[in-house]
């Protein structure tokens, strides 16, 4: 093993050894067949699991993100991903609920993916390119096993946005007697060609990026920064609206070319700044095979597609409740999405809620400060808190 490899093998930056961890010995089989031995699951809790174990909310979290859901961040340092939405007395109260996040299957925060050493035996090393493709579904139902370990019969709620609502409708689907409801916020049923070609400008950058090396940098002790700086910058404007830009961009230029005329190379405006920033940032704590392989399980998703492209049929035998949350400037899942799910949902009988919040911020609304979209699952958590309670008494 050449130096440079074994550095690199030894390295594992965007892992935090206080991080709950569980293994799975004879691993998960996958929606493509085939069978991924061992599966290590990375989560994180917050809040107390009650004797009777129906407090239990599972968050899902979207494309990038982590089981880092509150208090501090152990990598970055920073607050966790939804601090403002998960905590004590938060709408999402962690005084009240039992919260579960996990690394998604495939991802680089601890759960196996590509960065993992494979103990298959057919190379050493880790997976790499060669780790295999996994779906939404695959993804639900590693988590499925972990709530299994914790001998929960039922989740009390499963929330997650984007990534994470696909994840949340999945769960309706396939385990519709194990989750009271469901909320999933600025998400699809199913993923739009628009949305598969932003992924695969993201996807190509990444592989003409010299350092890609067939997806086996890893072994050279290099990175595809560039190529997946790009393909952040590229999915962070799909993140963000025109207002939000212009709000906090506008035409402005950086602060040294005032006075200059008109410069070709290097940063002009200070919106190109902020993408070179997000970019850098982003390759930092992000595998480039780990994107490469959650875009693609993101493309693949289409809740319809077992059911003869039936979106009805799909949601025929849904238990939960259901709370569908869109958000009004979002243009990567825009309203129309949720409406259909809505509309499917509607045609099962089922029980559902739909609320598009205004805001002019784009996909990312939900991530930030929205004071309706806090009242709005606030709201809902505690109305069917008392329609359990109430059908608790009656039986």
């Amino acid at each position: 093993m050449a130096e440079s490899e074994e550095n690199y093998l030894n390295s594992d930056e965007n892992q935090d050894p206080l991080t709950q961890k569980i293994m799975f010995k004879d691993g998960i089989c996958l929606e493509n067949g085939q069978y991924l031995a061992p599966l290590e699951i990375a989560y994180q809790t917050y809040g107390q699991l009650s004797a009777a174990k129906d407090n239990a909310i599972l968050i899902c979290h979207a494309l990038t993100g982590d089981q880092y859901v509150t208090d501090i961040n152990p990598i970055s340092k920073k607050a966790g991903w939804w601090s403002n939405m998960v905590g004590p007395g938060c709408p999402i109260d962690t005084n009240k609920y039992f919260i579960i996040c996990t690394n998604v299957l495939g991802s680089c925060m601890g759960t196996t993916g590509p960065r993992s050493m494979r103990e298959d035996g057919q190379k050493i090393g880790r997976w790499g390119a060669d780790f295999p493709a996994i779906t939404i579904k695959d993804m639900v139902n590693a988590q499925k096993m972990l709530i299994d370990h914790f001998q929960i019969k039922q989740l009390f709620a499963v929330i997650g946005g984007s990534m994470g609502g696909m994840q949340t409708l999945q769960w309706a689907v396939s385990y519709p007697d194990q989750v009271y409801a469901v909320i999933p916020i600025a998400t699809s049923s199913f993923h739009s060609a628009q949305n598969i070609a932003f992924n695969e400008v993201g996807r190509q950058a990444i592989f003409s990026d010299p350092d890609w090396r067939d997806g086996e940098y890893w072994r050279y002790g290099v990175t595809p920064y560039r190529g997946l700086a790009v393909a952040r910058m590229m999915a962070h404007i799909t993140y963000l609206s025109e207002d939000a830009l212009n709000r906090k961009f506008g035409r402005r230029l950086q602060e040294r070319l005032k006075d200059s005329s008109f410069p070709i190379f290097g940063e002009v405006f200070q919106v190109e700044s902020y993408l070179h920033y997000q970019g850098s940032n982003f390759v930092r704590r992000f595998d480039a095979n780990s994107y490469v392989t959650i875009t693609r399980a993101m493309d693949w998703f289409d809740l319809s597609h077992a059911y003869d492209g039936d979106l009805v049929q799909a949601f025929a035998h849904v238990k939960s409740r259901f709370c569908v949350i869109s958000l009004s400037s979002d243009w990567l899942f825009p309203t129309s999405r949720s409406r259909v799910i809505v509309q499917a949902l509607n045609r099962v009988g089922a029980r559902v809620s739909f609320v598009e919040i205004a805001t002019d911020k784009g996909h990312d609304a939900f991530l930030l400060e929205e004071p309706d979209l806090d009242i709005t699952i606030r709201g809902f958590l505690s109305g069917i808190e008392e329609q359990r309670r109430l059908e608790h008494y009656a039986s």
